[in-house]
């Protein structure tokens, strides 16, 4: 079924479904504002959590995706749960698209990983900072790729949800990534997003 709207954030969840791990049980995607995600992986996998620190977003995402039964939105901070409403080390998936650029990296990252049952897989979709001629060559390139997406899928808009610009520049981000998770991939994606993905040993 046609999205709604469309982003660079929507534009990318297709990837990370096709990341979804074989014999994936339970999802959980942070930071899942209007609850899109979490409704399309529910079409995957049998038990999917939606979580926002934002009080807004989740009821925003059970209007628009609370009638389906394998998934539940809860507000809750995947950085600081005192409830416990997200349990650590139970998530055979974690996804964090355009999260993780609003907390300190190590800590965001620290964070998931957490979440991740032994074998489970971490899955984000970040933004860096441009710096270097090639970020911004690169960005120049995104622009254009962009104008002609969103004159193919129609209205670019959101959630309404908080945003902010990252700090952390792309090359930057790429080498603590590889520091923190050993194994990890990392690649740059043409429209402003990294792509991030790391299986925690079991």
């Amino acid at each position: 079924m046609p999205e709604a709207y469309w982003n660079h954030n929507v534009h990318y969840q297709r990837l990370v479904l096709r990341l979804v791990p074989e014999g994936c049980e339970r999802a959980l995607d942070v930071g899942c504002g209007d609850g899109l995600l979490p409704s399309r992986l529910a079409a995957r996998v049998p038990a999917v959590t939606g979580a926002d620190r934002h009080a807004e977003a989740i009821a925003m995402a059970r209007r628009r995706h609370g009638h389906l039964d394998n998934v539940t939105f809860v507000e809750a901070d995947y950085l600081d749960d005192p409830k416990g409403s997200l349990p650590e080390g139970k998530y055979d998936l974690v996804t964090a698209v355009a999260v993780i650029h609003h907390a300190d990296f190590r800590e965001a990252v620290e964070a998931l990983v957490r979440l991740l049952a032994p074998g489970g897989r971490l899955v984000v979709v970040g933004l860096g900072r441009d710096r270097s001629p090639l970020d911004w060559a690169v960005r120049l390139a995104g622009q254009a790729a962009s104008r002609v997406l969103q004159l193919r899928h129609g209205r670019k808009s959101g959630a309404g949800v908080p945003a902010m610009d990252p700090v952390m520049p792309w090359g930057e981000v790429g080498r603590a990534a590889r520091r923190l998770l050993p194994g990890c991939r990392f690649r740059r994606l043409l429209l402003r997003r990294y792509l991030l993905v790391w299986d925690k040993p079991r």
